[in-house]
């Protein structure tokens, strides 16, 4: 399976995922930090990849997503967004819609 495949696979399985620098527990940026803070605020469960472990992965999702940046969040398979972006939804309160328990589930 190739890095592709496999960050695929990561998306497809988990309905929040946020590949990051460094883990939730420790981010290793301050975007990853801010982006995490977020997602913590608003109490919603994540799989976090830590795209440091591996230079195939750091550079693979920049390609999956067509993203020059990290961290990245995909909710549902679908692409979000950066840190930015991120913040952007979360002041707007769209993120808090797009995270409701009816759209994402932890099944």
């Amino acid at each position: 399976m190739d890095i592709q495949q496999q960050i695929d696979q990561v998306v497809r399985e988990n309905d929040l995922v946020l590949f990051m620098k460094g883990t939730p527990d420790f981010p290793q940026c301050g975007f990853s930090g801010r982006a995490v803070q977020i997602l913590t605020t608003l109490g919603t469960p994540f799989v976090g990849v830590n795209v440091l472990d591996s230079d195939e992965i750091r550079e693979g999702i920049k390609v999956f997503s067509n993203w020059p940046t990290i961290p990245q969040l995909y909710v549902k398979g679908e692409f979000i967004g950066g840190s930015d972006i991120l913040m952007e939804m979360y002041e707007t309160g769209e993120l808090q819609d797009l995270l409701a328990p009816a759209s994402v589930d932890d099944t």
